[in-house]
């Protein structure tokens, strides 16, 4: 590997950034892709599939072979709020390779003996989210229905650029959040970033089949994320 190269992979890995390490098999060349550059042609496609898939893949273009080693930052979900649906969801989403963070600051509902294996945070979320920001990889659930936690949250969501943020609550609910966040200086493109109702509408009734619902939800923004962006940009 050219060592400008491993130079500028270890700087993306120090900054949660996506990178995909493109070498050319016939010559031996490479060169470093980071997530949102532009790479024209076939290339450009092929290097996009393996940042949404996240999976080293070769890739044959104009009868050239190419080697793309992805490496991407392993995706978090933080959950505002230490609530039956986070207990539901916690395990799921480790399971399907998320990194797990939960912050609530009622120490009754935040306590080891309910989320164990997991990392708690008995704080404010502007205190909890200060030691470990929010990024492009991180996704945000605000769960506890309380304004005075979940609404800080959500602006940290926004401002860092999760690729998913989504809150629990009715439409009505959601109105009178939007109206509050259009209050604190949001705009209203940004405020629209939030899903909500939370989750994929299949039903959910139960905080487990509301957890399942969630990390659906998650988990395709993930596989998704910037497409539509990029879409509108070609149209």
């Amino acid at each position: 590997m050219d060592p400008h190269s491993l130079k500028k992979l270890n700087a993306c890995r120090r900054e949660r950034r996506a990178a995909v390490l493109v070498t050319d098999l016939g010559g031996g060349r490479d060169r470093v892709v980071v997530e949102g550059d532009t790479v024209a042609g076939s290339l450009g496609e092929a290097v996009e599939k393996a940042f949404l898939s996240g999976k080293s893949a070769t890739a044959e273009i104009d009868g050239q072979q190419f080697f793309l080693n992805v490496h991407v930052p392993p995706p978090r979900l933080v959950m505002i709020g230490a609530v039956h649906i986070s207990q539901a969801l916690a395990p799921m989403a480790r399971m399907a390779g998320f990194d797990v963070h939960i912050i609530d600051p009622r120490t009754a509902f935040a306590s080891p003996e309910r989320f164990p294996d997991v990392r708690l945070d008995a704080e404010w979320p502007e205190e909890a989210l200060q030691k470990r920001p929010l990024d492009a990889y991180c996704a945000l659930a605000a769960l506890t229905h309380d304004p005075k936690i979940d609404d800080p949250a959500l602006k940290a969501a926004i401002d860092a650029g999760c690729f998913y943020i989504g809150a629990l609550g009715s439409r009505k609910t959601h109105a009178r959040r939007v109206e509050r966040l259009t209050g604190a200086g949001l705009a209203q493109d940004s405020i629209e970033r939030i899903h909500a109702p939370i989750g994929l509408a299949i039903g959910a009734a139960s905080p487990a089949e509301i957890a399942v619902a969630v990390l659906a939800e998650v988990i395709a923004a993930l596989r998704s994320r910037g497409l539509e962006a990029r879409r509108g940009e070609a149209a």
